[in-house]
C-alpha cells in the first residue's frame, strides 16, 4: 500500500496509464462515502478533497474522451473541460491532443446551449438517440456535435466503437449513477477507480450505480493508495 503524497504527478500518470493506448478501455471514476453514498445534499463534490482532486486530474489527463451523463452535468455544475498547463504539456509530449473531448450522454437532451460546458477547449459531443426531441438536437448542434446512436435508447456499445474509430479508445466515465449502471448492463466497464471518503453520510443517499438489475461482474483489485487526509483510492480492473 502506497501513500499518495509519496508519488509525484509523473508517478501517478505512469501508474494509471494503459500499456497499450490503442486498445479500447473504459475506466469509471467515482467517489463514495464509507457507507456507500455517492453524494451529500445532492452533490458528489461534497465527498471530494484535495487529494481526490489531484488523482482525479491525473486520471482525466490520461483519457481521450470524458463521458458524462447530462444529469451529472446539471447537478454538479460542471465547468468547461480544459486541462491545466502542466497536463497539456504532458499530453503534447506524449503525442496526444492537448485536451480530451467531453462526451455528454443524454436521452432527453435537457441541456441548455448556454451551459458553460459548451465552452470546453474541444467542441463537445452530445450523444442521444433518434427519438430525442428534434428541436433540442437542432439547438445543441449550434454548440456541439450531436451524435445519434440508437433508435429509442442510446446504443452505448455503438458509441464506444465510434469513439475508438475516431481515435478516442481511452474513455473515462465520470458519472452519474444511471450512466454507470447502463455501461455495466452492457458489460463495457473495464476498470473502476473508486475513492473512499472517510465519512458516514447516513441513510437516504444514492449509490454510485443505478438502473435495472444486471448480471454480477467480478473485478480484481490492482492497487490501493492512501492519503494523509484519510481518503483511500482503490483501482479495480475487469477479471480475466
Amino acid at each position: 500500500m502506497r501513500r499518495l503524497e509519496d508519488l509525484t504527478d509523473a508517478d501517478l500518470a505512469a501508474a494509471y496509464e494503459q500499456a497499450d493506448r490503442s486498445a479500447p478501455h473504459l475506466r469509471a471514476n467515482f467517489v463514495s462515502s464509507l457507507d456507500g453514498a455517492v453524494e451529500i445534499d445532492g452533490r458528489s463534490k461534497a465527498l471530494s478533497s484535495d487529494s481526490d482532486s489531484r488523482l482525479f486530474s491525473r486520471i482525466r489527463m490520461l483519457s481521450d474522451a470524458v463521458m458524462v451523463g447530462a444529469g451529472t452535468i446539471r447537478d454538479e455544475g460542471y465547468n468547461p473541460l480544459r486541462l491545466s498547463a502542466a497536463s497539456r504539456e504532458w499530453r503534447r509530449a506524449s503525442g496526444l491532443p492537448e485536451n480530451p473531448t467531453l462526451v455528454v450522454v443524454s436521452s432527453r437532451l435537457e441541456l441548455s446551449p448556454v451551459n458553460p460546458i459548451f465552452q470546453s477547449a474541444v467542441r463537445p459531443i452530445v450523444v442521444t438517440h433518434s427519438a430525442s426531441p428534434p428541436h433540442r438536437r437542432a439547438a445543441l448542434a449550434e454548440v456541439a456535435e450531436v451524435l445519434v446512436q440508437g433508435r429509442s435508447e442510446i446504443d452505448l456499445k455503438a458509441l464506444v466503437r465510434e469513439l475508438g474509430e475516431r481515435g478516442m479508445p481511452q474513455i473515462l466515465c465520470e458519472g452519474g449513477p444511471h450512466l454507470l449502471g447502463s455501461l455495466t448492463a452492457v458489460d463495457l466497464v473495464d476498470e473502476l477507480c473508486l475513492t473512499l471518503a472517510p465519512v458516514l453520510a447516513g441513510p437516504g443517499s444514492a449509490r454510485i450505480t443505478a438502473g435495472p438489475e444486471t448480471v454480477t461482474r467480478r473485478m480484481t483489485l490492482t492497487s490501493v493508495l492512501t492519503a494523509d487526509d484519510g481518503y483511500v483510492f482503490l483501482r479495480y480492473v475487469r477479471e480475466a
